[in-house]
Formats: C-alpha cells, structure tokens, sequence
C-alpha cells in the first residue's frame, strides 16, 4: 500500500525561500543592468544624449566662445575637454531620473517587484547601466576630441583613471536624480528640476572657464564646487599638474553624495512600489 506525503503546513511554505531569493542584490543587479544595455543597443537614440549632445556642445563652446575666452581655439580645447567630459555625466545624469520616472508610469518595477529578487536591485541595475553609457560617452569624447587637436601626454592608466574618476561622481549624481523620481511623479517635472540642480552645478563651475576671471563672491562656490573638483583632477591627470588633492576632495564629496542619497532614493522606492 503506497502512502502519501502529508502537504506541507502554510507555515512550512511561508518559511520557504523562493527560487532566486538567496542570491544576493549584486547578481540581480548586474542581470538587470544587462537588460538595460541591451536596451540601450537596441535603440542607438537613446546614446544621443551622451554622445551627440557632449559632441555638440564641444563644438560650439571651443569654435564660438573659445577665442574670447582664451585667445585661441587650440588652447581652449585643451581647457574645455576635460570639463565637457564630467558636463556630459550631469546633464545625463538627470536622464536617469527621467527614465526612472517613465519606467514607475509604465509598470515595469510592479513586475520587478512580484519577482524574488532584493527590492534595490531594480535601481542598482538601472543605474549601473547608465554607467556603462557614460564610460562609452567618455571614450568617444575622447576620441573625438583627439580628432580636433586635444593632446595629452598621459598614459593608458592615467586615462583610465580620468574616466574613473567621472564615473564616480557620475554614480553620486545618479543617486540625487533617482531620489527626486520618487518624490516626483510626472517625467517632465523630474526633467525640469533636474535642470535646476545641473545647471548651477555646471556653469557655477570652472568646467568652461577659469575661477579666477568670476566675481569674488562667486569663487568661493566654484572654489568648493565638486564639479570644480573633479574637472581640475581629470585636468591634472590628462594634462598634467595637481591631482592628488582635487582628486581627493571629489572622491570626498562622491562618498559623502552616495552616502546621504542612495539609501534615501531606496527608501523612498520602497514606499513608491
């Protein structure tokens, strides 16, 4: 005579861990940042953003202002490179809360989270994606600005380091941006006042032009400006002079924005979703 196994009790089943829920957030971000890579590949429109629009603005800022501003179009590049490369990361930056705040319309994350994944893998995912489009936007940069007559005689290390250090605050910035899609429902609402927050950070800078020609009221801002911070360490390492202390103090100012806004933007996904 067989026998059958007595069904297990709701409590057994409730304590049992769902397929895929003992792997850690790392995995599960990395799968969902594939995601968005292929995404991205799948739709070259989106890569406009960090790629034409940097190019574009490169083109304008050393051909129409660069002879005002220093006198010569071929030493204003040297200048200005370095500065569009840690731009681009803000303007774009502000996309991903855009993107964050159209994908909360569509429904998308009401489907991430009926899946047994850990509930801040969706944003690490979706940020981490975004990271890849940036590194790619500063290598063509790059590139590009070789094309036009930026010269640099640093190494292949210090290149990548350059790019590290824009992908680091490039990670911090993405955080504040993703905070505020939570807070704010409508993407073109997330897009204006994104624009708020990049703008100053941006030309309230030396990103385009040297502190020392602003008002004196306005250096100290841009003295202690992290875009300031970062555009003179990836100056110092492409072109050569001081690093290690704007390097510092960016990396400082990285961490401290990661550490103040990523957990916020999590709580706040929990309490969106």
């Amino acid at each position: 005579m067989t026998t059958t196994a007595p069904a297990p009790t709701p409590a057994l089943r409730e304590s049992s861990p769902r397929p895929g829920a003992r792997h850690g957030p790392l995995r599960h971000a990395m799968t969902l940042a594939w995601r968005g890579i292929v995404k991205t590949v799948h739709s070259p429109e989106a890569l406009i953003d960090v790629t034409l629009q940097p190019v574009i603005f490169l083109l304008l800022f050393v051909y129409v202002f660069g002879g005002a501003i220093a006198g010569d179009t071929s030493a204003y590049l040297q200048f200005a490179l370095p500065g569009v490369l840690v731009q681009t990361v803000i303007f774009a930056s502000a996309g991903t809360g855009t993107a964050l705040a159209d994908d909360l319309q569509t429904g998308i994350f009401d489907r991430f989270r009926s899946l047994p994944i850990p509930r801040s893998a969706p944003l690490l995912g979706a940020i981490t994606a975004d990271i890849a489009r940036y590194a790619t936007s500063g290598v063509i940069m790059l590139v590009f600005g070789a094309v036009l007559g930026f010269r640099t005689s640093a190494g292949p290390l210090a290149i990548v380091a350059s790019l590290a250090m824009v992908m680091a605050f490039a990670f911090a910035l993405c955080w504040v941006f993703t905070a505020l899609a939570m807070v704010v429902k409508d993407p073109r609402s997330v897009q204006g006042l994104g624009a708020l927050i990049s703008l100053p950070l941006t030309f309230g800078s030396n990103v385009f032009v040297p502190a020392s020609t602003m008002p004196g009221w306005l250096q100290g801002w841009v003295n202690v400006n992290p875009v300031s911070k970062t555009a003179d360490a990836v100056r110092g390492l492409l072109l050569g002079g001081p690093v290690a202390g704007p390097a510092g103090t960016a990396l400082i100012w990285a961490a401290g924005i990661t550490v103040v806004f990523a957990p916020l933007a999590v709580a706040l996904y929990r309490r969106r979703t």
